[in-house]
């Protein structure tokens, strides 16, 4: 188990470092913001255009992530996780949660001039979506309107605390986002985690040596190649090219060349942070990656200390 929650706890501070420069898409914005600071991870002000949280939590990518955690250990039985985890998303995201109350100010927003961030957590598409099948009693729940992967950071900890089953996993996937992209890349994503915590000398060579092929993974085995062609590009500039954004492939892309391209966290994660955009959600496959990939003590310790939920994470280490 401690494996597994090394890996998780990687991807919880990475997305905690990238959060308060979280959805900044201005590049002239993001440069200011950075400009002439040692040190850009955990900025002590919140400066995401959208929603400001206190520095050293999480945004919604990892968040969900958290409710699955904490749902793994307080099961207790393995066939009760996956209803027990729909409780808890609703619990965590839906009514009367934070997540919600931030939702009725962004309501209101959208009838006036955007002028600053909401106070609270940004409820992303896909949990609002999931709330309401899951009230439904949809048998999939998952959103379907947006290809974005907290459908991979919710599998996260499931897929290396409790199962490596693929099925039991695009399951889990669509528990939170129900569509072909978000499966297939999800499912990429842990099974290149996985390449690393096994001691792959290469772990993204090593997945497109092992499904190339594998038709489930056809488009995915392209997209990697493309990326590897443009390995030696500037990675700030490429992003923009790849993808900025939330929404796979660009996300995934985009986080792969930082992957490719970066010897350890740290290097990998600042270099993410610094392509701004949707970071903060691609900060949770390099952090998982890394971790698995060079261990434990390849994560900064002072990023530990600042990472608000790893307390609780670390005690099952």
């Amino acid at each position: 188990m401690n494996e597994g929650v090394k890996i998780f706890l990687g991807a919880t501070i990475a997305d905690a470092a990238a959060r308060p420069l979280h959805w900044v898409y201005d590049p002239k914005k993001l440069k200011k913001y950075i400009k002439g600071k040692k040190e850009i991870a955990f900025l002590k002000e919140n400066k995401s255009p959208f929603y400001s949280i206190k520095t050293g939590n999480v945004s919604g990518y990892n968040d969900i992530g958290q409710v699955m955690f904490q749902t793994i250990i307080t099961s207790k039985k393995k066939s009760d996780i996956l209803k027990n985890f729909k409780k808890n998303i609703v619990r965590h995201f839906g009514p009367g949660s934070n997540y919600y109350a931030s939702l009725k100010q962004r309501k209101k927003y959208k009838k006036i001039k955007w002028k600053k961030p909401l106070n609270g957590p940004w409820i992303h598409q896909n949990f609002i979506e999931t709330i309401k099948n899951i009230k439904a009693k949809k048998s999939i729940t998952g959103g379907t309107k947006v290809n974005e992967s907290d459908g991979f950071t919710g599998a996260l900890p499931y897929y290396f605390l409790v199962s490596k089953n693929d099925k039991e996993a695009k399951k889990v996937i669509r528990t939170v986002a129900n569509s072909n992209i978000n499966e297939v890349y999800g499912l990429a994503r842990l099974k290149i985690i996985n390449l690393a915590s096994q001691g792959a000398q290469n772990p993204v060579k090593k997945f497109i040596k092992m499904n190339e092929k594998n038709r489930y993974f056809k488009e995915v085995i392209i997209n990697i190649k493309k990326v590897y062609r443009l390995k030696k590009q500037n990675h700030i500039s490429l992003v923009r090219k790849l993808g900025k954004a939330c929404s796979d492939p660009g996300n995934f892309l985009s986080a792969t060349h930082s992957i490719i391209s970066s010897s350890n966290y740290k290097s990998a994660n600042i270099k993410t942070i610094k392509a701004g955009g949707c970071n903060a959600s691609r900060c949770n496959y390099i952090g998982a990656y890394f971790a698995a990939l060079k261990g434990f003590k390849n994560i900064p310790s002072q990023w530990i200390k600042k990472t608000i939920p790893a307390k609780n994470i670390l005690k099952f280490i």
